[in-house]
């Protein structure tokens, strides 16, 4: 992923304490936003002088268990209210619960089956930056085939399971690293007429099994590196991430009751434009 080059001496072994406030940072702040945070951290690491190593994969899987934590907190009361019908849905309305489990189901038994096959074919700076440009267009193409009114659009409360099982089936395509997991489900969700502020907090939800399931089964089969040096670093990372996502989720949210999705788009196709150059120059491969 990260290649050594003469524009940053690239240091053996894992990140430092200081690497890890960083990269808790830019995990926490990017990961809920349509804006790819393996993108950022591709190019964070790269600038830390970071390489490619087993030690700093099992650092940058280990720091989005703080993010997610981040949504538990936020929307725990929504989950706890959901918890209490989750076998007696009310006036024939989904369940919450309900409808995370049938969207996040797709993206699990595809990432699971074809996890080992993306991290050797498809976990690239190259990927990530045509596949941030691509997503940046969807974006922009989304928002000029919507209704004009800020959010017009469902809530979630109205969006039948059959709707968010099609939703799941969009965030498959964030299986390919830099599509952005937030963004493939915001996607689907506008194109399936959720509002935008809907789409966001749905693609934020669908994260919890997600994203806890995605860190721990790889946590676990890496687990004998959670230790000695790599233990502070992790903990630091993960603490870090958690409270910058608990500081920007809410901003978001508040954000696209008034604003469209626009900025994010152009900012992805900036930013995987730049990648495509750092990869052409040699700064990341």
């Amino acid at each position: 992923m990260i290649e050594v080059s003469a524009l940053a001496p690239v240091a053996e072994g894992g990140p430092s304490l200081l690497d890890a406030l960083v990269l808790g940072l830019v995990e926490g702040i990017t990961e809920f936003l349509p804006i790819s945070s393996t993108g950022h951290l591709i190019v964070a690491q790269r600038l830390l002088g970071l390489g490619e190593s087993a030690e700093n994969n099992v650092f940058a899987i280990g720091i989005q268990m703080g993010a997610i934590t981040a949504i538990l907190v936020l929307y725990w009361r929504r989950l706890f209210d959901a918890l209490g019908t989750v076998m007696r849905p009310t006036s024939g309305k989904p369940n919450l619960l309900w409808q995370i489990v049938i969207a996040a189901f797709p993206a699990a038994f595809l990432g699971l089956l074809a996890d080992d096959w993306i991290d050797e074919h498809l976990f690239s700076a190259k990927v990530v930056a045509g596949t941030m440009v691509v997503g940046g267009l969807l974006l922009l193409w989304l928002e000029r085939a919507r209704p004009s009114a800020n959010d017009a659009g469902g809530e979630l409360s109205s969006a039948s399971y059959r709707t968010t099982f099609v939703i799941g089936l969009f965030q498959c395509l964030a299986l390919v690293p830099g599509t952005s997991r937030a963004a493939a489900t915001i996607a689907g969700a506008l194109l399936l007429g959720l509002s935008r502020t809907a789409a966001a907090e749905f693609s934020f939800l669908v994260g919890l099994p997600i994203l806890y399931g995605a860190a721990g089964y790889k946590l676990v089969k890496n687990g004998s590196m959670l230790h000695g040096d790599l233990l502070g670093p992790v903990l630091v990372g993960t603490g870090v991430s958690f409270l910058s996502a608990l500081v920007v989720v809410r901003p978001f949210v508040a954000f696209l009751r008034t604003h469209t999705f626009a900025p994010f788009a152009w900012y992805r196709i900036g930013g995987g434009a730049l990648l495509a150059v750092l990869c052409w120059r040699g700064f990341v491969s």
